[in-house]
């Protein structure tokens, strides 16, 4: 071999190197820790439970908004409006499909489920008359809580209603940009008013953890932000942050009991990354990704490399 022979295959050798560095650092920040494994339940135009080898092990032949698998295995589900359910619906079926809960909407939409207690499920209307209703085993209205928002677009009303352990109720309202804290009596006992800029900050899901921030999805201003009682940000996530523009109308989140946060971008359309976890240092730990068109509305991650994560789930 020649020295001009040696010379050449030396840059080769060269180049080489760089572009395995390159790939290298590409697949670092794209996350994934492949040691990493999660199953979830998907909530959307595909209801689906998809396991820690990424194959889809159940289904349920209707569209969901909300949704949360319970403690005995069964699937406490938002129905969307659909020509059977004009106005939504609530219902809780067995993996086999039977139904042992049903109420159906009475206005617009639900939008939002939870089971509260043993035998008590709180769901959320939208419509002339936007609503937190709580519903006994029977699906007899027991209590009811009307909402302060605006009422002229019934779709951008509310979403990810959630029960707090102190007894109120935490509602982001969409098309208001503020999440807002029910008491007991419907007073607003707090709120959080989204930023101005950009200006389709709409909240979409309030995470209320124990040390008392909120965290936020932002839906089309495209981020997610942590506040603490005072509305200030004490943390935040956005595209800058991540290795590409993967947070696309971020909607559902939860906060798993490492303290990461698990996102989806229901928006993402084509893009294959429709789920992304990161760790309080905004890197990605995890992604779940697929060529499905149709984007994830809200989910629940259920195992993490086959533990379990705790009921009930912060979502």
């Amino acid at each position: 071999m020649n020295a001009t022979t040696w010379i050449h295959f030396g840059g080769l050798g060269r180049l080489a190197v760089a572009a395995f560095l390159a790939w290298t650092a590409s697949a670092c920040a794209r996350g994934a820790d492949p040691a990493v494994r999660h199953s979830f339940a998907a909530f959307g135009g595909e209801t689906r439970i998809v396991g820690e080898d990424g194959t889809v092990q159940w289904r349920y032949p209707e569209g969901t908004r909300d949704g949360w698998v319970l403690p005995n295995g069964n699937l406490l589900l938002t129905l969307s409006r659909s020509d059977r359910h004009k106005g939504g619906a609530v219902r809780e079926v067995t993996r086999s499909g039977d139904v042992v809960f049903h109420w159906e909407g009475t206005q617009e939409e639900v939008n939002t489920c939870q089971r509260i207690g043993k035998d008590r499920v709180m769901a959320v209307e939208a419509g002339p008359r936007p609503r937190v209703v709580v519903l006994d085993a029977k699906g007899s209205v027991v209590l009811e809580r009307p909402l302060s928002c605006q009422s002229t677009n019934h779709h951008m009303e509310s979403r990810m209603t959630r029960s707090l352990a102190n007894g109120r109720f935490i509602v982001p309202q969409l098309l208001d940009k503020v999440v807002r804290e029910y008491g007991p009596d419907g007073k607003v006992a707090w709120e959080y008013r989204t930023p101005e800029n950009p200006p389709e900050c709409w909240p979409f899901t309030a995470i209320r953890s124990s040390n008392g921030r909120t965290l936020v999805t932002l839906t089309h201003g495209n981020r997610v932000v942590e506040v603490d009682r005072s509305g200030k940000e004490t943390w935040s996530l956005d595209n800058a942050d991540l290795p590409g523009p993967w947070l696309k109308d971020p909607c559902g989140a939860q906060r798993l009991a490492n303290g990461n946060v698990v996102i989806t971008s229901y928006g993402a359309g084509d893009q294959k990354v429709k789920l992304l976890e990161v760790d309080r240092r905004k890197r990605v730990v995890w992604t779940h990704e697929e060529s499905r068109p149709g984007g994830i509305h809200h989910f629940q991650v259920l195992t993490t490399n086959g533990r379990k994560e705790p009921w009930p789930a912060l979502r």
